[in-house]
């Protein structure tokens, strides 16, 4: 699937803050080697290279848009982002793992969390974090209006449903088989969007792209006016902006030296 960088980076400060908290609970003052599987525009891994100045950090990501708006930003020197599948990721001697916001894109990605726990270095950590808002109204709607008569056809299959992620008891069940301490936790963060069809223009930087990577433009159109419909009754605007709640589930792993 292909993404566009600069569309997923409006919303920057709402979409770091999960990573803020969820990299907060690794305590390791000074790991060597760090990766982020899924690192995106680059941004929020560049904050994990400037809190561990003498690791190697690393990011990680399958678009070649989004690693090649990485490597145009001003990096520290070490700092590097290469372009990759996470499911091909194997745990060997990096110390800090991060996954933020990816792995509800990955299907069977609860193997890959359980082979990257069982890989992971004496000391190690691994911390995840996916949206857990796929029963909500802004993603219900869309898969509801995807497979009405009008699209049913040409969207079958696109989209994935609310078993795309785990309940947070799952990842802690994961972590905890493979010999990790485990932290794990659930956040709804209430978020204020500013201007018109705001919770729409989220959801196009992320749960709609499957759905405009199949359409044509003119298809496009027509699909995001009836979408906005429904949006725009679920999530009325006021004088204020738009609150836009989102959850989120965390899950921070750690293997004692």
């Amino acid at each position: 699937m292909r993404w566009d960088s600069g569309l997923y980076a409006r919303h920057a400060g709402h979409r770091g803050r999960p990573f803020f908290d969820l990299v907060a609970r690794i305590d390791d003052p000074s790991p060597r080697s760090v990766v982020d599987l899924g690192c995106g525009p680059g941004d929020l891994t560049e904050a994990l290279a400037r809190r561990w100045p003498a690791a190697a950090v690393r990011g990680v990501d399958a678009s070649a848009d989004m690693i090649d708006a990485a490597r145009r930003r001003p990096a520290p020197p070490n700092l590097s982002f290469e372009e990759g599948d996470v499911r091909d990721y194997r745990p060997g001697s990096d110390e800090v793992v991060v996954t933020n916001a990816v792995l509800q894109w990955v299907p069977g990605h609860r193997d890959l969390v359980s082979a990257w726990a069982e890989g992971l270095p004496a000391g190690g950590w691994l911390a995840l974090q996916v949206p857990g808002n796929f029963s909500a109204p802004s993603h219900a709607l869309l898969r509801e209006h995807a497979a009405s008569p009008r699209w049913a056809g040409t969207l079958e299959g696109v989209l994935r449903h609310d078993d795309a992620v785990g309940d947070p008891t799952d990842y802690l069940q994961l972590l905890l088989a493979a010999g990790l301490d485990a932290d794990v936790w659930e956040t709804t963060y209430q978020q204020v969007l500013p201007g018109e069809d705001a919770v729409l223009g989220w959801v196009r930087g992320t749960a709609l792209r499957p759905v405009l990577e199949v359409l044509s433009d003119a298809e496009a159109a027509e699909f995001e006016a009836g979408y906005a419909d429904l949006l725009r009754t679920a999530y009325p605007r006021g004088g204020y902006g738009t609150v836009f709640g989102f959850r989120r589930i965390f899950a921070v792993g750690h293997r004692p030296a």
